[in-house]
């Protein structure tokens, strides 16, 4: 009876999630409520009510490890977008053929998501496109391009995704065999529908490239951010290495010498003109909902995981499937219909490291197939969400459009991955 309860908690909290902008109620309002509740209905059942607690402040260190990483992750982008350093970017972009923009704007997405993030790359080149670019079907193909191609792109990376950072943090993979095993089969799912997207624009031009207005001074400044920023994310995997602490210390420390730069630079500013470089606005600025979202859904999933109802879901989906590689593209579709975040969370519960250890070729397919199947659909993912924001993307058209091609490259980046384990022994 309790079980069905939590059960129905949760997919109700699920509905209204799926449901936002119908509900015109933030997802994040509930994701918290449904959170609490999950643990207000196990706690309550429960003899042991100190247990419970301990169980839960364990797994809030687990989910703040996240979330610090995050919000030390976006608030260095902050700062790279406020110093106009993407501008720096944008401005070697020199081409007037539609086509041969699609795939420029393609790869930049891929390989920025996976130094940044898949969120944050798909509104900054989303917003990029929407500047270059005046007709709204163009804007809409564009935009749809940028969806798969952060997905694919966050997926190879342990920065480039927050459920393939959720298995670097948990010890599922290490992040420098994340990036060999993944790096060709997340291409592969980019790649494909780049390439069917692109015949389309073949012959088409568009208008000149807008010409940056910052001074000289600004752009050395946005420069230095610029390299500055990408060049403390990236350390952020080394950090781990050589401490053995976890990724979100490297990412303070990272935020920390930001602060340091950004401070020196602008010492010398008038205070007012100063405070928009700040840190503190950066801030400000970032997306805090979303941080919440993940809180909300990652405490209700860590009460469906105490209470022991992932690991007889995954009892009945390894009976039911008996396939590593079954079950990894079966949670990777699902990962379209819900958010592919609490998929990754209930599979950490669902699934032991004594059975499947640091970088088994489960984690791997997990993660490839968690970060791309959600590209499927426009709310799958949290890029896509973004993007339908900012271009109003109709729900239909990208299911009649986009989705077929989403669909085309997970598939086949799932063959290219398994080619790569036959080829491995």
């Amino acid at each position: 009876m309790i079980s069905i309860l939590l059960l129905t908690v949760f997919v109700a909290g699920y509905a209204a999630i799926a449901f936002e902008h119908k509900l015109q109620l933030n997802k994040a309002a509930s994701a918290l409520i449904t959170g609490v509740l999950c643990w207000t209905i196990y706690i309550l059942q429960s003899e042991a009510t100190h247990i419970v607690n301990e169980e839960l402040l364990h797994h809030l260190g687990e989910i703040a490890s996240i979330l610090f990483f995050l919000l030390g992750a976006m608030t260095i982008v902050e700062l790279i977008d406020s110093h106009n350093g993407f501008d720096i970017i944008t401005q070697k972009i020199n081409t007037s053929s539609k086509q041969k923009l699609m795939l420029i704007i393609t790869a930049l997405t891929f390989f920025l998501s996976a130094l940044l993030d898949n969120l944050t790359t798909a509104i900054v080149m989303t917003s990029l496109c929407s500047k270059i670019l005046f007709q709204k079907e163009d804007k809409l193909w564009f935009a749809g391009m940028i969806v798969i191609a952060a997905n694919a792109g966050g997926a190879w990376s342990p920065l480039g995704d927050v459920t393939t950072t959720m298995l670097w943090i948990g010890g599922q993979i290490t992040a420098l065999n994340i990036m060999k095993q993944l790096i060709l089969p997340s291409l592969a799912v980019c790649l494909l529908p780049a390439l069917l997207v692109a015949r389309r624009f073949k012959g088409k031009k568009i208008s000149a490239m807008p010409q940056s207005t910052c001074t000289v001074k600004e752009k050395q400044e946005g420069r230095l951010i610029l390299f500055a920023g990408i060049g403390f994310l990236i350390f952020v995997p080394v950090f781990k290495t050589l401490t053995h602490l976890p990724p979100f210390m490297g990412m303070l420390l990272a935020l920390g010498f930001m602060w340091i730069i950004t401070t020196f630079i602008h010492k010398s500013k008038e205070p007012e003109y100063a405070e928009k470089f700040t840190v503190a606005r950066a801030l400000r600025k970032v997306d805090t909902p979303s941080i919440l979202f993940f809180l909300g859904i990652l405490l209700a999933v860590a009460a469906l995981q105490s209470f022991g109802l992932l690991k007889e879901l995954a009892g009945g989906l390894t009976n039911v499937l008996k396939n590593d590689y079954l079950i990894g593209i079966a949670l990777g579709l699902l990962s379209a219909i819900v958010d592919n975040v609490p998929l990754v969370a209930a599979s950490q519960g669902m699934y032991d490291l004594s059975v499947y250890p640091t970088d088994h070729p489960f984690w791997e397919f997990l993660a490839l197939t968690t970060g791309t199947g959600g590209s499927a659909i426009i709310i799958g993912s949290a890029a896509g969400v973004a993007v339908m924001g900012i271009e109003q993307i109709d729900f239909m058209w990208y299911l009649k459009k986009i989705s077929w091609l989403a669909l085309a490259g997970f598939a086949a980046g799932i063959l290219v991955f398994l080619l790569q384990q036959n080829l491995a022994g």
